[in-house]
């Protein structure tokens, strides 16, 4: 959720957050299982939005400090009894402070993977692990193909890389890079239903595509990309299903 100052603009709302992606933390939650929290660690949760996951690892026993880029959100997290603070992922300020750091759906919304990877390189204590999901090659490639389709009939031009999905061999080179140990590594389909339609997506997610037009052609233009997808994506019982695919990773400081 995080999103530095370089990154995809987005208005993250915590109470539509809640409405319409709650499923964001509630498919991540077996991602807590793969961190392995313990107690007496101390986590760092980048981009803990908030705070859902960030409790898990915290009832775990381990001492957890969330940061978010966006102040709404970190407010939030902090009404929850969270020790969030407003950070950008891309400026982490810490130093060997670490056994874990733990992301969620956050990653893909950096323009500078590399300045990220190394500001958690050094957050962590030397042999601390790095556990994340984010959205990998081909995530919500059938949306945003539709919504090029649409703002480009409308001559709107969209970002060459709204977001930042990679494939296994782009993810794998970046840790590399940033010094770490890459453990374990899967790039996995995840067709995710969603509470609303694509248009209440689009209002959640959709900054990066939709940014440059007024809240009127905005609403327009997300209908015109609803109606284009409701072939392939909107089930006979209604239901909208998105083409999510994931990339998760465990590595490791060395």
């Amino acid at each position: 959720m995080t999103h530095p100052a370089s990154a995809p603009t987005q208005d993250w709302q915590p109470a539509r957050y809640a409405e319409q992606a709650s499923f964001v933390p509630v498919l991540a939650r077996d991602l807590v299982s793969w961190l392995r929290p313990r107690a007496g660690e101390r986590v760092l949760d980048l981009g803990c939005g908030t705070g859902v996951l960030t409790a898990a690892i915290a009832a775990a026993g381990a001492t957890v400090v969330g940061v978010d880029a966006s102040p709404a959100m970190v407010e939030a997290a902090r009404a929850a009894g969270i020790d969030a603070h407003v950070a950008h992922a891309e400026t982490l300020l810490f130093n060997d402070e670490f056994d874990a750091v733990f992301s969620n759906a956050m990653l893909h919304w950096t323009r500078d993977i590399d300045a990220v990877l190394h500001g958690v390189h050094r957050a962590l204590r030397r042999d601390g692990r790095f556990v994340a999901e984010l959205g990998g090659k081909g995530n919500i490639a059938a949306i945003v193909g539709a919504a090029r389709t649409v703002l480009d009939a409308h001559g709107v031009t969209v970002p060459a890389a709204p977001w930042y999905f990679p494939s296994l061999d782009e993810m794998s080179d970046a840790l590399r890079r940033a010094g770490f140990h890459v453990e374990q590594i899967v790039l996995f389909g995840r067709p995710t239903p969603l509470p609303g339609g694509i248009v209440d997506w689009l209002a959640t997610f959709g900054g990066p595509l939709l940014q440059r037009l007024t809240p009127e052609r905005r609403a327009a233009i997300a209908h015109a990309i609803e109606a284009r997808l409701a072939p392939t994506h909107r089930g006979a019982d209604g239901v909208w299903v998105a083409d999510y695919v994931r990339l998760r990773f465990i590595a490791r400081r060395v």
